[in-house]
């Protein structure tokens, strides 16, 4: 079943109903390195877009958004903003990343402040390259 119509507006899921839906060791492995390495404690939020709707989980550290976690069944997504500070070093490291991760940056553009990537978490070398992409978020000033 889809995750927004399991959990709607006014009923929000707590993190163990979010960690039986994504059944993924990645889920729980990157919200332990977000919480751990920036002392960051995660943040539901409804969504009322039309690409993402429903419930997910915003990490931010100082006011700044480094990522939001989507629940899906088997997997989730990782949606990471490349803004105009961060954009250089990634191009720049591009090669490094994962084909999958090289392809969703070359082919998304800037819109409103920078590169929305919306991530597939479905394998551990995505999950390195979400980890690194939040990395360079959390050090641009």
């Amino acid at each position: 079943m889809d995750w927004n119509l399991l959990y709607n507006e006014s009923t929000p899921p707590s993190m163990d109903s979010i960690i039986k839906y994504v059944s993924s060791e990645l889920w729980e492995e990157l919200n332990s390195f977000l919480e751990g390495t920036y002392k960051i404690q995660p943040k539901f939020s409804y969504s009322r877009c039309s690409m993402q709707p429903g419930w997910n989980v915003k990490y931010e550290k100082s006011g700044k958004s480094l990522c939001r976690l989507y629940p899906m069944e088997g997997f989730f997504i990782a949606l990471v903003v490349i803004g105009n500070k961060e954009s250089f070093e990634i191009e720049l490291m591009l090669h490094s990343f994962s084909k999958y991760t090289q392809s969703l940056l070359q082919c998304t553009t800037n819109s409103a402040g920078g590169r929305w990537l919306m991530i597939n978490v479905t394998e551990p070398e995505i999950l390195e390259d979400v980890i690194r992409l939040v990395q360079i978020r959390a050090k641009s000033k």
